[in-house]
């Protein structure tokens, strides 16, 4: 079988190294002209992580990545509301790592280019169209710059591009735009003392007024240091911005202006953002979910099929499993018609229950649980809620989100 994807993202690159591993014949076709690790921090979840330590790169995510043993909840008055433990702390079946994605990308590219061949990467070829065949698929590709005509054939055809997924497009041109939250988001990477007991990430304020960081680098350095990764989330309301104005360098002072007095004895928000370099600013957006992801040889995957909002930054890690269920899927029907059809019947419902979940305030909703309870803050007569309580507010999304498997008891 010879696979075409459409995209060398994360998602992209996996299921290209896991449909390889699988015997397939596979070429990834990139729209932009350089293949360049882009973007802050993410989490990887545990069955993300197991599924890429299959693939035989274990040792490398573990010197990439951060192994966080807790998310942390904490009050806007720095007050810690609940410590949810994650990873092998859980008793999961792997570590949950927070890792920089340009380093993880470069890890699965570098990979693919090992084992699939530097010919079967494709940069400067973005997707026009399709035409379903007899058997197979028939595909037309163009260079965003000299707009010169590429054509392939393939079994399958795989969108794996991203949010503004061009395949996606052309399955769906009307009727699929892009749905802002209403709240804009900026992120940051900033050296400095670790945070906590430096394996924790941190999700601190309101439904209106948010802050989250974790850890993307060990404090084993010489100088005992960390890299965080952070974001900053404000409810602004208004129509959603145009996307040549999405990941673009802003000004801090607005920012900073907001957050002034969120300094705390164990950490300085004001400070942490101001010794950020460069501030990025996007706004919160889905889509909503689709009926179906395939059309004959064609099918979606990751952000392409399912964009979510970064609250639980679980993105990726969906695109992993994404990856892990389709090549399965391919690898097990003898059509691959009836492939996509199955890897459409498995994924759809937790990816759609994870992406309304997060239109829940996913995670947040312990944030906001603390706020009712105690607008003010914790004192003798008002204190956080109890713990069954955050557990219950959050297990389903921790469930679909694959921090720990659906089977799992204990949590």
């Amino acid at each position: 079988m010879k696979v075409a994807v459409a995209g060398a993202g994360i998602g992209g690159l996996s299921i290209a190294l896991m449909l390889h591993a699988r015997g397939m014949e596979v070429e990834i076709w990139e729209a932009a002209a350089d293949i360049r690790p882009l973007g802050s921090g993410l989490m990887l979840m545990p069955q993300a992580v197991q599924e890429l330590t299959e693939l035989g790169v274990g040792a490398e995510l573990a010197g990439l990545g951060v192994d966080i043993a807790a998310l942390c909840y904490f009050n806007r008055y720095g007050q810690q509301i609940w410590r949810d433990p994650r990873g092998l702390s859980a008793g999961g079946m792997a570590p949950q790592y927070a890792i920089n994605r340009g380093p993880l990308q470069l890890l699965l590219y570098r990979l693919a280019q090992a084992r699939l061949g530097a010919h079967a990467i494709h940069s400067g070829h973005a997707f026009e169209s399709f035409e379903p065949e007899d058997r197979g698929v028939y595909i037309r590709l163009r260079n965003p710059v000299t707009r010169a005509l590429t054509e392939t054939k393939a079994d399958v055809l795989i969108g794996a591009d991203g949010i503004f997924s061009a395949v996606r497009s052309f399955m769906y041109p009307i009727k699929d735009e892009l749905r802002f939250s209403g709240r804009m988001q900026w992120r940051g990477v900033t050296e400095c003392e670790p945070l906590l007991d430096g394996s924790s990430a941190i999700m601190a304020g309101t439904r209106r007024q948010k802050f989250s960081c974790f850890p993307v680098s060990g404090c084993g350095r010489q100088d005992g240091r960390q890299l965080l990764s952070w974001s900053a989330e404000l409810l602004t309301g208004g129509a959603i911005p145009p996307k040549a104005e999405w990941n673009r360098r802003v000004d801090k002072s607005a920012l900073l202006r907001a957050f002034a007095d969120w300094k705390w004895d164990w950490l300085d928000v004001p400070a942490l953002i101001d010794g950020t370099p460069d501030v990025l600013e996007f706004p919160v957006v889905d889509r909503d979910p689709l009926p179906r992801w395939s059309f004959g040889p064609v099918t979606l995957l990751g952000d392409a099929a399912h964009p979510i909002y970064p609250t639980g930054n679980s993105g990726a890690a969906q695109a992993i499993l994404d990856a892990r269920y389709l090549a399965d899927c391919l690898q097990s029907c003898a059509d691959p018609v009836d492939a996509l059809r199955e890897y459409e019947a498995e994924r759809i419902p937790d990816t759609t229950a994870l992406l309304l979940r997060h239109r829940m305030y996913g995670p947040e909703q312990v944030l906001h649980l603390a706020e009712q309870r105690a607008p003010g803050g914790f004192d003798a007569r008002l204190q956080a809620p109890e713990q069954d309580e955050l557990q219950r507010a959050t297990r389903r999304f921790k469930e679909v989100a694959g921090i720990y498997p659906k089977s799992n008891p204990a949590n």
